[in-house]
């Protein structure tokens, strides 16, 4: 009765359970991030992506006379072809984007790393686990896919070539010849990546092998509208290819993520 009392009387105060703390953070999981935090973290993996590029074009520069001759031996006179310079900077400009395009994939490595590094927090421990085996394979693909690309150049040019006459020659312009040589080898390596991409999205949850199913009328036009866009010199074969093989890692990945569950 006393007690009772004691609670009734405003001069005496009545104890207070104190409010549970907040769960602690898992040690390493970094899942929690604010907005500001995020675009701090993707400056400094881009910051690192371009310093890796950088390196490594340096490399390229020093290697882009012999890489220089090995794309011209892609045309169909081989070692004897030539390429005309129609201003006094094509040959430098030329130059870099060999060094360029070396270092890109040369720092290949980093720059998986540095995109997984980026998204990893943000995956639970079991996404984690079956997404990180497949970041080296993705290295795997985009050689695999720059190694496709040399063996289709000299083919697609070979096909091009073929509509010259005795009135329209072969005389290429430079520029023109290595833009299309590198961006046919950067597409090819780039589309490799395409399965890396949708088995990670299956993985964690956003799609599922019935709805990319669903999906293959409209996939199939969008690789076809791609490889026409992504090969810019005009012939039959590279969008071919390009899109053939898009297409097969497309159904060939609907099977993976089909037996992984999903």
């Amino acid at each position: 009765m006393a007690e009772a009392d004691a609670l009734r009387d405003p001069g005496v105060p009545v104890p207070v359970a104190p409010e549970p703390a907040p769960p602690a953070a898992t040690p390493g999981d970094e899942s929690v991030m604010s907005l500001v935090d995020h675009l701090d973290e993707l400056r400094k993996r881009l910051f690192r992506v371009i310093l890796a590029v950088a390196v490594c074009a340096v490399l390229g520069f020093l290697l882009a006379d012999p890489v220089r001759d090995m794309l011209l031996n892609l045309m169909p006179d081989g070692q004897e072809s030539t390429v005309q310079t129609l201003s006094p900077g094509d040959a430098f400009g030329i130059t870099l984007r060999i060094a360029v395009v070396i270092g890109v994939i040369l720092a290949m490595p980093v720059i998986l790393y540095q995109i997984w590094a980026f998204i990893a927090p943000g995956l639970t421990a079991v996404e984690r686990k079956a997404i990180r085996p497949w970041v080296p394979l993705a290295l795997l693909f985009f050689a695999l896919g720059v190694g496709i690309a040399y063996l289709v150049l000299p083919y697609a040019l070979q096909f091009l070539y073929s509509f010259n006459d005795d009135r329209l020659v072969e005389n290429v312009a430079a520029g023109p010849y290595f833009d299309f040589v590198t961006t046919t080898f950067l597409a090819f390596g780039l589309v490799m990546e395409f399965p890396i991409l949708l088995y990670g999205l299956a993985r964690v949850g956003i799609l599922t092998s019935t709805q990319l199913r669903g999906l293959r009328r409209y996939v199939i036009l969008g690789i076809a509208i791609f490889s026409a866009v992504a090969t810019p010199g005009g012939d039959l074969v590279s969008p071919f290819v390009l899109g053939g093989t898009m297409y097969l890692l497309f159904e060939a990945t609907i099977f993976v993520i089909r037996r992984s569950g999903r």
